[in-house]
């Protein structure tokens, strides 16, 4: 049985946030499976969620979001740097993007950090062994980050939406769109679902 994951995303985004833990549930129910995180860095500094989309997210998935992170929720956020980070740790040590990603996470929406300097990952680098070049965090886009995007754009066609976040499983050729909205307040009855659904397609 070949399984992969597709997760679009973007560090800075609160559904993405909430999403997450539904991915976290699938690796945990299929742990040989592939992930493949798709970072989109939609936030280049010039907007952010904002606090309505907060708290929608607080609402439909109980998400923990800190104070200094609440006391800036309105402020442009710019997620290049972890879109950069985030593909380099693919091609680097691909086993700790999960783990990698939900850290950053808790970092920016429990923690206030806004990721956006390289020494805002400094914490994160050391907890997970990493040493990433200093090319990795700077202000624009690496040519990988940019292939990241390219390969979203493939997903995006499929799904015929440019939506995010968003979650497809592919089960031996077959696509498994999941609808992550369905499980932000459960996300471990996403497995039901899916195991449903693979076992209709065996």
């Amino acid at each position: 049985m070949s399984t992969e994951l597709y997760f679009v995303y973007d560090s800075h985004c609160p559904w993405s946030y909430a999403a997450t833990r539904i991915v976290n549930e699938l690796h945990s129910a299929y742990p040989k499976m592939v992930v493949n995180l798709l970072h989109t860095a939609h936030f280049i500094g010039k907007d952010c969620a904002g606090e309505k989309q907060v708290n929608a997210v607080i609402k439909a998935s109980q998400m923990k979001f800190g104070k200094l992170h609440l006391q800036h929720v309105n402020s442009p956020k710019n997620s290049i740097k972890a879109a950069n980070f985030m593909r380099w740790l693919q091609a680097k040590q691909p086993q700790k993007q999960l783990d990698v990603l939900n850290a950053l996470q808790h970092a920016h929406f429990v923690e206030g950090n806004p990721l956006d300097s390289k020494h805002n990952f400094n914490t994160i680098t050391e907890q997970f062994k990493l040493s990433p070049s200093g090319k990795v965090f700077k202000n624009e886009l690496s040519l990988d980050a940019e292939q990241t995007l390219e390969d979203i754009a493939e997903i995006q066609q499929v799904l015929g939406t440019q939506s995010f976040p968003a979650l497809v499983m592919v089960f031996n050729d077959n696509a498994i769109f999941i609808d992550h909205s369905k499980y932000l307040a459960s996300p471990q009855a996403v497995l039901k679902d899916v195991e449903q659904e693979i076992k209709a397609m065996s």
